[in-house]
């Protein structure tokens, strides 16, 4: 790949890896190459979830690879998933604060899909692992995406990249499967901060504005303007218009009270 870089077709090199396959020796050959990013299997901080899934690595070889790596001067990437057997949602909150914690210059989240032949159908068939619903998977990814947020490390990723192996039944067995999951996302996590945020206000009957960054528009109103008829109806809401502002970055919303729905 190095040859591509010194011809200036890509600018770096961006690989995936498991957390114990990091070590001293692999990053004096990777130092003599021009390599941007290293992607870390994390999945889980519980070392009793890593040991159910077979997973053959522990929270120890994460936290030994993440140290190497910033030691020499790599970016890394945190992956961490959703709804893995044995895992709650508080494993995933301690996931998601502990890839901040470790220094992740990014990171992606991957709620739970059950392909077909594996020992996780095996479990599901058996009764003893209950996939995430949908909406589970949503609400769940966004109480960690926010953690990621609020810690300005970037989420690059939610859910598998869109292919035939999730839309054909020889492949894909069950699991949160939308090609618009990272979207679903984002729009829940902002719905829970404007609700939290309506909770302190005396709204019911009157006319609310929410301001956004450009650019989050769509997130705010919701697929289909969800977030906008589930705000009116939890809320008593007599109208909700949402709009943007240039002034505003992406972990601000601006409620006001209006007595016409109008935007400056």
């Amino acid at each position: 790949a190095e040859k591509y870089v010194n011809a200036g077709k890509v600018i770096g090199v961006r690989m995936s890896t498991r957390p114990d396959y990091i070590s001293q020796e692999i990053i004096d050959i990777l130092k003599k190459y021009t390599v941007t990013y290293i992607e870390l299997g994390i999945q889980s901080m519980n070392d009793d979830v890593l040991l159910y899934l077979k997973r053959g690595h522990t929270v120890k070889d994460t936290v030994r690879a993440t140290k190497l790596l910033k030691e020499n001067g790599f970016k890394f990437v945190g992956q961490m998933m959703i709804g893995l057997p044995t895992a709650t949602i508080k494993d995933e909150i301690f996931c998601a604060e502990q890839i901040c914690a470790l220094g992740a210059n990014a990171a992606r989240i991957y709620p739970t899909i059950v392909f077909r032949q594996t020992e996780l159908e095996n479990l599901v068939y058996d009764g003893k692992y209950k996939v995430l619903t949908l909406d589970e998977a949503v609400k769940r990814s966004a109480d960690v995406l926010r953690i990621f947020r609020n810690n300005d490390v970037d989420c690059i990723r939610i859910g598998l990249c869109d292919s035939e192996n999730l839309h054909s039944d020889k492949t894909y067995a069950s699991g949160p499967n939308s090609p618009s999951i990272g979207e679903m996302v984002k729009s829940q996590m902002y719905l829970e901060d404007i609700c939290q945020k309506l909770n302190k206000m005396n709204c019911k009957g009157k006319l609310l504005e929410i301001q956004c960054a450009k650019g989050l528009l769509s997130q705010i109103i919701g697929h289909r303007k969800k977030n906008i008829l589930e705000l009116k109806a939890i809320f008593e809401l007599k109208s909700i218009k949402a709009c943007e502002n240039s002034n505003l970055d992406y972990k601000t919303l601006k409620l006001e009270i209006k007595e016409e729905n109008s935007c400056d």
